[in-house]
């Protein structure tokens, strides 16, 4: 059953890329610039080549912490993105709808669901996070503020991997422009580093904007 109301899921967001159904709207993380000052932003980066990628480990970035009550971080980030999210006494969504906005599909069970970090921790680390405390570490992972955290397909996020925009853009081409804003912001307000190729792919991006 779960493999039959996935393939009915990727079949239906076939028809949303090609512009045969409507999409359905997705609530947007916070903190999205406009495409002026992400421009300006943009144009402010540092541009400089990742290093200590060898180092990396995951833990470094303490996550999911407490947010509210029994919520945490990935709880929180499910109900805001989700349509009619209902949640236990633990806080765990036990019903509800979620668009992703990477491929267009919608899933009505939370474990189809994963919070992806736009930027994500590995590559944060890359890009001078290396040299941070653990704490400020533990405020990047679980930043509900910027536009670094975003409920989407699970299967979408763990091929994004640790990817950048070089290498990877969501597939739905409408949602590559709001991408590259939330990238863009983060690296930003984080003062994370960028690659050119990166700062090449982002300006694509961005000039596929139309406001």
């Amino acid at each position: 059953m779960h493999r039959i109301r996935r393939l009915l899921a990727v079949i239906a967001a076939g028809f949303v890329t090609a512009g045969v159904m409507a999409s359905p709207a997705a609530a947007a993380p916070p903190g999205i610039p406009s495409t002026a000052s992400a421009q300006t932003q943009l144009s402010a980066l540092t541009i400089a080549a990742e290093a200590n990628a060898g180092t990396y480990d995951r833990d470094l970035f303490p996550h999911w912490i407490t947010i509210s009550g029994t919520c945490d971080t990935r709880e929180t980030v499910l109900k805001r993105d989700g349509s009619n999210v209902v949640t236990s006494s633990a806080c765990a969504a036990t019903s509800g709808s979620w668009y992703s906005p990477y491929d267009g599909a919608t899933w009505t069970a939370a474990s189809d669901v994963d919070i992806d970090h736009v930027v994500p921790l590995a590559e944060a680390w890359r890009s001078g996070a290396s040299a941070w405390t653990t704490s400020r570490r533990q405020s990047f992972a679980n930043d509900l503020t910027r536009p670094q955290l975003i409920a989407v397909t699970d299967n979408v996020n763990q091929a994004k991997g640790d990817q950048d925009p070089s290498t990877w853009q969501p597939s739905r081409t409408a949602y590559r422009c709001t991408y590259a804003k939330m990238w863009i912001a983060v690296k930003s307000y984080w003062q994370l580093t960028a690659q050119a190729s990166e700062k090449t792919a982002l300006q694509t991006m961005l000039n596929t904007c139309t406001a």
